[in-house]
């Protein structure tokens, strides 16, 4: 390796030092401002309670043996409904992509299921389907497959004209063009249809969880809100936000190793 392109590494390996240490800071200020507003008496402890007041909660979650089956529940429930958020999107997305008639006429019900607010059909869900996991899961993937349906399927929709025109002359098969041309090429829309199904999974398991769980993060948010302990409601707030960075983060490293077989 030459010189040169060993001070180019060095150059980004310093950059992404660079914004993973101004993320940190970020982080660091938001907290101490937060506290150090709290002990000023300037915002409310009782409305929004401190740092410091979370660590407490935490510990006594853990204390209680309530805190790590609380989390458990709830990434259970966000893979499960993740998984078949994908799978199914991925799927659906092929069919629709194969049968051009099939997706003129469903296009109009695709958008209009997406901007169906999710949260309404709870009632019906917990009737069908019981008030269980099955609805939690049930809720989330509501919320995720329509995404994952529309952004997989304009993948396929963009690839290259010009090449689908070389398959043909090359007299490839539908299956070929498909496994060689279309989902290759699709690649990088399908990594980013991942980071927004995890969001999407995420909101619609803890909407579920706000309706029917006797365990998860929306059961412990529910439940202090019920009590007025708004230590444990900023607990879970600052857990979903925690859970959903590192739910970003596993995508992200995924959309690196994929990408680098491209």
């Amino acid at each position: 390796m030459s010189l040169e392109q060993q001070n180019f590494l060095k150059k980004i390996k310093l950059a992404k030092l660079k914004i993973f240490f101004f993320q940190v800071l970020i982080i660091v200020l938001f907290l101490f401002i937060w506290e150090f507003l709290v002990n000023l008496g300037i915002i409310s402890a009782f409305i929004y309670s401190s740092p410091s007041r979370i660590i407490k909660t935490i510990n006594e979650l853990i204390i209680n043996n309530n805190f790590f089956i609380h989390i458990y529940t709830t990434l259970i429930e966000v893979l499960i409904s993740f998984m078949l958020g994908i799978s199914l999107g991925f799927i659906i997305a092929l069919i629709l992509y194969e049968c051009k008639t099939l997706a003129k006429i469903v296009d109009p019900f695709l958008t209009m299921l997406n901007s169906l607010p999710k949260v309404a059909l709870g009632p019906l869900i917990i009737i069908i389907f019981g008030a269980n996991t099955k609805s939690i899961i049930i809720m989330a993937l509501l919320i995720n497959l329509i995404v994952s349906i529309i952004t997989i399927y304009n993948g396929f929709q963009n690839t290259d004209e010009y090449r689908l025109k070389l398959f043909k002359t090359l007299n490839a098969t539908k299956f070929q063009t498909l496994t060689h041309l279309v989902i290759p090429s699709s690649y990088q829309t399908i990594i980013a249809s991942f980071k927004l199904c995890i969001a999407q999974t995420l909101i619609g398991v803890i909407m579920g969880e706000f309706l029917v769980s006797k365990q998860g993060i929306g059961y412990l948010i529910v439940y202090g809100k019920q009590v007025f302990n708004l230590n444990l409601v900023m607990t879970g707030i600052i857990l979903l936000a925690f859970i959903s960075y590192i739910l970003y983060k596993l995508i992200v490293m995924l959309e690196k190793k994929l990408l680098k077989h491209i």
